[in-house]
């Protein structure tokens, strides 16, 4: 059943085209991935789609009833609002209906009359009607997956990253027909990434996917669009068929292009004979010379980007870690970690997002100093930081002035030094781009940029820290290529499994409470790794036969259950509150009794064990109050 129709559609900005009679269709459940060059119109399209953006020409028409939900790159919501009011803020009939169910349970409560009571009654039918006394459980469980604990948490105070969570959390809830998604794993550590292929595979959603992440591609995508000089190219198989027909199609187009020079070249010398126009003959040959030029010039050269960069001397002394422990307050984020690089090393860091790995790398650069032990860095490392802050530029500031500022000259490996301005063209920023100002630049080339500018101080240690968000696969490619070639020292912080099974050849894991474990091996050895000992655990556990519980059916209107949504949620986080807190209180009274030394670390003890005491009294008679409504 098609759902999608796009005829003809066209867009350009001032004289640059995106695209240009472009067309496709989607039915019912295809997963489509769109892929293109940073700039090249990906989002413009997604926009079009959504009806954020109008184009230039076509048309775009939905099937009527179809239900569509967007995630862009950067979500709004309203800052008013807390994270679950964020998160249930779609049109879901479900979420419209516990909101109904919400509001008449409050009014009942406030006066309960009979009008009231009849609101309830049709509110709860409602329910009854979407069978979606179980909407809570799917919504806890998108929520969990995605590490949105704080459900009160205004809006306002989260991070961007935080926010994207969010945004994906609510167009996962609404669950729509439709699934328009633009770089979703952005922000998200590898095990969420994992749930959410899962999570898309298992739906008969329709989905339009704009991503970098190759795996994530390859397993949930069964349709590959790409676009590329204004035309869009159809591919229908999961991304490693793409890359199998896109070689075969660029060799063939490569042939087609040397034949249609070659007949240009003899048309050429006729039409330069200038013959006049007047019989149908020779009107129609000059026509079909200028099509034939066309078609001749027609394929663009893709002039490769060059990553051709001078590494500085790298001494035989590099980094050196004694006993390192560092703590954010009572949260342990290094513990007595130990650890010698070595020339050439090549490590990728993996661990759960807030973990502490962006700290553990401020650590390696300076950036932050450790709690107690030592890092001794070597007198001749130079480093390269591309953190995952990225690039902090006025607005009004242009290309040419950032790489200015750092240097005029650029020497490169090969011996040879250039201009800021050719440095520019060797990152794919043209003439007519690099006096644009930042602000007009796509995410994809701002992070370009941002490379550019670690790159060109010629680092012998380089440190990237999510470096795949916003790049384009091209981009990736030529990067991966360059890093593989790297004699340096290198340390990755990235999500995308493919980038770092490509570049690594250890691991650090962060497992939580400062322990920092070295795997040997990629990151899909280390994941079958995780799963064969899950499945040993599970193989271990001495199965019990589950009682046989006979229900007995009770109508709605009988629950006593008197708590709205929000509530329901406070009450289960309580109930996982409450015993952390007890634990860690049972751990410093321990501390306590071990007769303590050191007297800030004593006060420190002391003052939190108050702390501790005083929230299990709170959220105890939070809890309390909660359960009385049940």
């Amino acid at each position: 059943m098609n759902i999608l129709s796009v005829e003809n559609v066209s867009k350009s900005y001032g004289t640059k085209v995106l695209f240009k009679n472009i067309s496709f269709g989607l039915d019912q459940g295809q997963k489509i991935g769109l892929l293109a060059r940073n700039g090249a119109g990906k989002s413009s399209l997604l926009k079009i789609l959504t009806g954020n953006d109008i184009s230039d020409s076509g048309n775009v028409v939905m099937r009527n009833g179809i239900s569509v939900a967007f995630l862009g790159q950067e979500p709004v919501f309203d800052k008013s609002n807390s994270v679950l009011e964020a998160a249930l803020s779609g049109l879901n009939p479900s979420i419209i209906a516990v909101k109904e169910y919400e509001f008449a349970l409050e009014q009942c409560e406030k006066d309960p009359t009979e009008k009231n009571s009849d609101l309830l009654t049709n509110a709860i039918e409602k329910i009854d009607e979407l069978n979606a006394w179980d909407y809570e459980s799917k919504v806890k469980q998108i929520l969990s997956k995605l590490q949105i604990t704080n459900l009160l948490q205004p809006v306002s105070t989260l991070s961007g990253g935080q926010l994207k969570r969010v945004a994906l959390s609510k167009v996962l809830i609404d669950d729509p027909d439709f699934l328009i998604l633009d770089e979703p794993t952005n922000h998200l550590d590898v095990e969420m990434i994992e749930w959410l292929e899962e999570y898309l595979i298992s739906k008969d959603t329709t989905l339009v996917l704009v991503t970098h992440d190759r795996y994530f591609l390859d397993r949930i995508c069964d349709e590959i669009l790409e676009l590329e000089n204004g035309q869009l190219y159809r591919y229908k198989g999961n991304f490693s068929y793409f890359m199998e027909k896109k070689a075969e199609r660029e060799f063939n187009e490569g042939r087609e292009v040397d034949k249609a020079q070659n007949l240009m070249r003899k048309e050429l010398e006729w039409i330069r004979k200038m013959p006049k126009a007047r019989t149908t003959k020779s009107k129609s040959r000059i026509d079909a010379f200028y099509d034939l030029e066309e078609k001749a010039t027609g394929r663009k050269v893709q002039d490769e980007m060059e990553l051709n960069v001078k590494m500085s001397r790298i001494g035989g002394k590099i980094i050196e870690l004694k006993k390192v422990y560092k703590s954010f307050g009572d949260v342990p984020i290094v513990k007595g970690f130990d650890y010698t690089f070595k020339t050439g090393e090549r490590i990728g860091i993996v661990g759960k997002n807030g973990i502490g790995k962006s700290t553990f790398l401020n650590m390696l650069m300076g950036l932050e100093q450790p709690d107690s032990g030592k890092i001794n860095v070597g007198e001749t490392v130079v480093f390269g930081y591309y953190s995952q802050k990225g690039l902090e530029l006025k607005e009004d500031k242009r290309v040419m002035e950032v790489v200015k500022d750092i240097a005029d000259v650029i020497p490169l490996s090969d011996g040879s030094k250039v201009n800021a301005s050719q440095f520019l063209q060797l990152f794919k920023f043209p003439p007519d781009i690099q006096y644009t100002y930042v602000s007009k630049l796509s995410g994809g080339e701002k992070r370009r940029l941002y490379l550019l500018t670690v790159l060109m101080k010629n680092p012998n240690f380089l440190i990237l820290d999510e470096p795949t968000n916003d790049l384009d696969l091209l981009t990736l490619g030529i990067l991966e290529d360059f890093l593989s070639n790297f004699k340096g020292c290198l340390v990755i912080v990235s999500h995308d499994r493919y980038f770092m099974d490509k570049l690594v050849d250890h691991l650090f894991i962060f497992e939580g409470d400062g322990i920092i474990s070295d795997f040997n091996g990629s990151y899909n050895d280390y994941r079958d790794k995780m799963i064969e000992q899950e499945k040993e655990i599970k193989r271990a556990i001495p199965k019990k036969e589950a009682p046989i519980v006979v229900a007995k059916a009770e109508p709605i209107t009988d629950k006593k259950e008197k708590l709205t949504f929000k509530e329901k949620f406070e009450h289960d986080a309580l109930q996982k509150e409450i015993p952390e807190l007890e634990e860690e209180k049972r751990l410093l009274e321990k501390k306590l009794e071990s007769n303590i030394t050191d007297h800030q670390e004593l006060t420190n003890c002391t003052k939190r064990i108050g702390e501790v005491i005083q929230l299990i009294d709170e959220k105890s008679l939070r809890w309390l109050e909660l359960s009385e409504k049940i």
